[in-house]
């Protein structure tokens, strides 16, 4: 089945070393898909290659597909990228605080998008970010509008981002780490948004996040990544009931639960791996309580049951 975004195993190199090589998902309107994993997994990475944006951080795509409602986006010229981006492909970026220029009153920055990519006059266009910012669920959007970023709190400011990145009318919206640094209370209440806009407008969502909390609660289905890799992937209900890898399990147990005794929240041990030091075999193996002689040699490959849970794992596959 076509899906509005199809990603087939690029390979994402910097130089002689590639940090994401192995990630395939495919995401239509409509679906919020989780990418969740570690800081240093390659979910900033991916989502920075579909917005064309690694010419700027020096990188490059080697191999494999992405293609965006058809539109194959490797290799896509740069004029023609930025039709898409910010347009088609909208990205909401991971930290509010510096998102916005400090320069410039909130209002005209959200009003930028949509004269760039729907070709409005200026009082439409501020007619289009006032009920945007209404939308965001912003008290007073016509005081709001002229203020400037460091008169708004944490939470305000993403809403004002959200807003930009809606203001093109996309079609796939990338949230990167969407509440970073934002309260509990704040967090929930940018999630909710972020799941109405997708009931609402038939959006797709991909959410990058580290917190499988979130996920459990937003997803419809989840891309668990490691070392520039998916060890798992399937619907968010069939991860959290039946985890197979044992990185999901560990993630799974990560997450802090009411009635917990003191000193009982998990923890995994080691870190990620450096990208140019990637471990042989399993890239997992290093920190992995179960690993077997054949992890040290043999990359594990993504194999799906007929429900679409796929996993990358030896111990899965041999049982």
């Amino acid at each position: 089945m076509k899906m509005l975004l199809d990603v087939e195993r690029p390979q994402i190199g910097f130089g002689a070393f590639s940090p994401v090589d192995d990630v395939t998902f495919g995401i239509d309107r409509g679906e919020i898909l989780g990418v969740v994993g570690e800081s240093g997994s390659g979910k900033s990475l991916s989502a920075t290659a579909i917005m064309g944006l690694l010419p700027r951080i020096g990188a490059r795509i080697s191999s494999g597909r992405m293609t965006f409602d058809g539109i194959d986006l490797v290799g896509l010229p740069e004029k023609r990228m930025r039709r898409l981006r910010g347009g088609k492909i909208a990205l909401i970026t991971q930290n509010p605080m510096t998102s916005l220029d400090p320069m410039i009153r909130v209002g005209p920055q959200i009003d930028q998008s949509s004269r760039l990519h729907l070709k409005v006059d200026r009082k439409a266009a501020r007619a289009r970010s006032l009920a945007l910012m209404a939308d965001m669920q912003i008290p007073n959007p016509a005081v709001v509008y002229d203020l400037y970023p460091f008169q708004l709190s944490g939470g305000m400011k993403q809403r004002i981002v959200i807003a930009m990145a809606l203001a093109g009318e996309p079609q796939l919206l990338i949230a990167d780490e969407p509440t970073t640094a934002l309260d509990v209370t704040v967090q929930a209440q940018i999630i909710k948004i972020l799941v109405d806009l997708v009931k609402q407008r038939g959006l797709a969502l991909i959410l990058i996040t580290h917190d499988m909390g979130i996920v459990a609660h937003a997803c419809d289905r989840v891309a668990v990544m490691y070392c520039g890799r998916i060890i798992e992937s399937g619907a968010v209900e069939r991860i959290f009931e039946n985890p197979r890898h044992p990185y999901t399990k560990a993630l799974i147990r990560c997450i802090p639960r009411l009635g917990m005794v003191r000193g009982s929240l998990s923890a995994i041990p080691g870190t990620v791996p450096n990208a140019a030091a990637y471990p042989t075999g399993c890239r997992f193996r290093p920190r992995c309580p179960v690993a077997v002689v054949r992890c040290q040699t043999e990359i594990p490959k993504l194999h799906g049951d007929c429900e679409g849970h796929g996993t990358a794992c030896h111990l899965v596959t041999a049982a």
